[in-house]
């Protein structure tokens, strides 16, 4: 789907920018307008090292989304997916059941747009902070053919929730998941002290695009992820869980405010 094709699905506006087509932008993605692409440009002019986080990011999930086939899971469910366009988990898992889900109806609309009639593939509404209810769906259920032990996607969605939203929702996961299950989840940190003003207006840019931003420290992120237990690799910064060199991800990076992201693989046991 190009961008005038998109342009005319309903209730698309190409003249605001949405957080879900920002992020194809910064992926190298051709999914959004020029509104998106002069709205995350600004965010790069803020924070420069965004487009490389966000790229980690993609590849720690597709990385995560392998060594989940390779356990043999069949079943994934992503949540806050954004736009599942050709480097998203059902490229990566063609023989998987793949059901992705958002809150923003715009980014549903263009999602069953790219997605087209994939049998193996769905996209749905959730609130993730409504994510039990979610689960128990009848639609979710047929979808997953009444399989429980699951493979479950979180990428880069904890620091839009505050900290009990974030609680309930992996709690929810949990207490739905057959033992077995498995949870990927990313974590976004900097050294509490430090902000610069470039950094509060890069969250102000959140903000106006209708989300909210929090940042934790590493122990209360592993402390919001209650009763999951994290497998043999534990939680570990991106560089690491996808076998970059050292020195990879380097000071100017981190921005002067000691910005890091880690990736964990978590196990419902």
């Amino acid at each position: 789907m190009d961008s005038n094709e998109l342009a005319r699905v309903p209730g698309v506006n190409p003249n605001v920018p949405s957080a879900s087509r920002v992020y194809d932008y910064a992926l190298g993605g051709t999914h959004n307008f020029e509104a998106d692409r002069q709205a995350a440009e600004f965010m790069f002019s803020l924070v420069p090292s965004t487009p490389k986080w966000l790229r980690m990011l993609r590849a720690c999930l597709q990385t995560a989304a392998r060594r989940m086939a390779a356990d043999g899971f069949k079943h994934w469910v992503d949540f806050a997916s954004g736009l599942p366009t050709g480097d998203h988990v059902h490229s990566v898992l063609p023989d998987a059941r793949v059901l992705y889900s958002d809150t923003d109806p715009l980014t549903i609309a263009m999602s069953k747009h790219l997605l087209g009639d994939n049998p193996s593939v769905r996209y749905m509404e959730c609130d993730i902070r409504q994510a039990g209810d979610f689960l128990r769906r009848p639609d979710v259920t047929e979808f997953l053919q009444g399989q429980r032990r699951v493979a479950f996607g979180a990428n880069g969605i904890t620091v839009f929730l505050p900290a009990e939203e974030n609680r309930r929702f992996f709690r929810d996961l949990y207490d739905w998941a057959a033992p077995g299950s498995k949870l990927f989840t990313t974590f976004e940190t900097k050294e509490a002290a430090l902000t610069t003003p470039k950094w509060e207006q890069f969250i102000g840019m959140f903000q106006k695009m209708g989300e909210s931003f929090h940042l934790y420290s590493l122990p209360e992120y592993l402390d919001i992820c209650g009763p999951w237990a994290q497998d043999t690799m534990g939680v570990v910064p991106l560089s690491e869980f996808l076998g970059l060199p050292p020195g990879y991800m380097t000071e100017e990076d981190r921005e002067g405010l000691g910005i890091e992201f880690y990736a964990v693989i978590l196990e419902k046991r």
